[in-house]
């Protein structure tokens, strides 16, 4: 927390609030002072959630006070309690897969944009879980910039999806957009997905949080790394240790892609969560010429996994097919992660 004294604060009064600081900080020794543009400014180390700021601001003498704990209190990196971490790192098992996100293992998520009929979903499925995903993706439930493009197949996707699940032996993830599906989508998928759009419902993130099911987190497309990491923490506050980021891009000023992918963020994330965090390709360059490269780039600079998309024929697929990869483009794509993964030490 820190304190900044007016200009015309008095010594009594700034005697006073430097009193009550080191009465309230973890430590008397905490409590810090330095002038900034000829104020006083006093930093302390806060006592928990004990101190709260309303009791300095009310003191005759103070300017300002800034809570300075980070908003992403259980996400932050010495904050998740010890059974949800290894070394530092939160692990998320997904128990019908066989894997655990954030272990070490490099996991691949892939499927199509949106889920169309069975045949192609159960071939996707087939197909991906051959060349080595683990986890089948597939959107029943599709957020659309336009009210009118194809918004997805609904419950009937849904059942598409338990279906592949079952006949192919491969997890799902895939999205819930409105707290009151949370639960219903819960019950088929493995992994419930939050998506960009969604990123800032509240209410949604809330209903994820109290499921006992993993989540998968997208960057909103104008996000913050706080307020993506302050989203994850509405979802641990209501009691699911089990959040995967996912980095999908985010819009900035450059048009020669759909978005800017930041794999810079992935070592950033080291240092401020045990969060696991994958990355999507696919939304991020909207090309499926640019996903092999960018998907590589990701296992190179730390990622947990991938969340790719694949079509069976991507010129006929409904949504999103101009960056979806063919199943031959995928089974080389995997290849290639295989032996750079080889290479590093880790495991697809």
């Amino acid at each position: 927390m820190r304190i900044l004294l007016s200009p015309d604060a008095t010594a009594r009064e700034a005697g006073e609030v430097l009193r009550l600081a080191r009465e309230a900080a973890d430590r008397p020794d905490e409590v810090s002072v330095e002038t900034r543009d000829g104020r006083m400014l006093i930093s302390m180390t806060a006592n928990g959630e004990s101190v709260d700021p309303a009791m300095f601001e009310r003191l005759a003498g103070v300017e300002t006070v800034e809570d300075a704990r980070p908003i992403y209190r259980l996400a932050g990196i010495d904050q998740l309690e010890a059974e949800h971490a290894v070394r530092g790192r939160t692990l998320v098992e997904v128990p019908y897969a066989g894997v655990t996100i954030g272990s070490g293992q490099f996991v691949v998520m892939a499927g199509p944009c949106a889920v169309e009929n069975d045949q192609d979903i159960l071939a996707t499925a087939r197909r991906v879980r051959r060349a080595g995903a683990r986890i089948l993706r597939g959107g029943a439930f599709k957020p659309r910039t336009s009210p009118y493009s194809f918004q997805g197949t609904g419950i009937e996707g849904l059942e598409m999806l338990a279906r592949a699940r079952e006949e192919v032996g491969i997890a799902v993830v895939t999205e819930a957009m409105e707290p009151a599906a949370v639960e219903m989508v819960g019950e088929i998928a493995d992994i419930i997905q939050i998506g960009s759009r969604n990123m800032h419902n509240y209410p949604l993130l809330r209903a994820a949080g109290r499921q006992n099911k993993p989540v998968l987190l997208k960057r909103g497309m104008s996000a913050t790394l706080e307020e993506w990491l302050g989203a994850a923490e509405y979802i641990l506050n209501e009691g699911n240790p089990n959040v995967v980021l996912c980095e999908r891009g985010i819009r900035t000023f450059s048009r020669h892609s759909r978005h800017t992918l930041d794999i810079g963020v992935i070592p950033v994330l080291r240092e401020r969560t045990t969060l696991p965090v994958i990355i999507d390709p696919s939304h991020a360059t909207g090309a499926a010429g640019r996903v092999p490269s960018m998907a590589m780039a990701a296992l190179a600079a730390g990622a947990d996994g991938l969340l790719i998309e694949v079509h069976p024929e991507p010129d006929r697929a409904l949504s999103d097919g101009f960056q979806a990869l063919s199943f031959e483009i995928f089974d080389a794509l995997m290849s290639d992660l295989g032996r750079i993964a080889a290479a590093v030490g880790r495991e697809i």
